[in-house]
């Protein structure tokens, strides 16, 4: 019998070649994401492959929309075996710069909605004692980086998130949990940071942060040509990680997805490189 899995923002990039990978290797993939006018590029893929997948609508910042397409789900297959949590979007900008409204979007898209969806989704996989909830984080989420401070906070967050759910949900309920932890992905994810970054005038930094910013901005574009030493990967490359983890019989709490990312987190993983030893110490520690 197939598994199935709901995966997040797929209309491109890490997303995009999960929903694909997936399918390759017998599950029966639901698709989600906001605009599905971005669907064409899967829809094809699709059609030549020949593959299970059905794509449906789900707007992370919408709490209506993930509980209508999770019960559809439901109501489809009785159960959901994994949930891709994907969805995000890149920031890079300081925070002196950054108005409110700014602010509660990068929170909601790469943290909050993190949390919706997985409410959504856990009193199913409780209810059937069995389930993967796999959240695609960013090494962002274990060291934080110049001009990154909002988006390497929301990763923070999905990280202590994840790590506190599995604490006391995995065990008795047979639930793992586990993070994805890319060092940079070369896909629509790195121009909409930039896009992002811009003000209305197209600037991407002003006053006294503008030459710190463009150094930063200089020593990104010269990593990316070094192959040897570039954080850059493609979305499948990650997509192949995540569906390693998803494979697993005792899957990691979190996983690096290059040498890059494993190098510059190594001062804070060294000890506890998956994370497990730590959820059990927390574990015995407190229940």
């Amino acid at each position: 019998m197939k598994k199935n899995i709901i995966i997040t923002g797929t209309s491109s990039g890490v997303g995009l070649e999960s929903a694909i990978l997936f399918a390759k290797n017998n599950y029966k993939v639901y698709a989600t994401m906001r605009n599905l006018e971005k669907a064409e590029t899967l829809n094809k893929v699709i059609k030549e492959n020949n593959l299970s997948i059905e794509i449906l609508q789900l707007d992370v910042t919408d709490n209506t929309s993930i509980i209508s397409t999770i019960n559809t789900i439901i109501e489809k297959e009785g159960k959901i075996d994994i949930l891709l949590n994907n969805a995000g979007a890149g920031f890079a900008k300081t925070l002196e710069q950054t108005n409110q409204e700014e602010i509660d979007w990068v929170t909601d898209v790469n943290y909050t909605g993190v949390v919706r969806t997985t409410k959504a989704v856990l009193p199913h996989m409780r209810s059937s004692k069995s389930g993967h909830v796999i959240n695609v984080t960013s090494i962002g989420g274990i060291v934080g980086q110049p001009f990154n401070e909002l988006y390497c906070g929301a990763k923070f967050a999905v990280e202590g998130f994840t790590e506190s759910l599995a604490s006391y949900v995995s065990k008795p309920f047979n639930i793992h949990f586990s993070l994805i932890e890319p060092g940079g992905i070369a896909t629509e994810f790195m121009t909409s940071a930039v896009k992002n970054t811009q003000n209305k005038e197209g600037e991407l930094a002003t006053g006294e942060y503008a030459p710190i910013f463009h150094k930063y901005l200089s020593g990104a574009q010269s990593r990316a040509k070094k192959e040897d030493v570039s954080p850059y990967q493609t979305g499948k490359e990650v997509a192949e990680v995540i569906l390693k983890v998803a494979e697993t019989e005792k899957p990691p709490l979190r996983v690096r997805t290059s040498d890059w990312a494993e190098n510059l987190s190594s001062l804070k993983t060294q000890m506890d490189p998956d994370g497990t030893k730590l959820v059990d110490q927390v574990n015995s520690y407190f229940l």
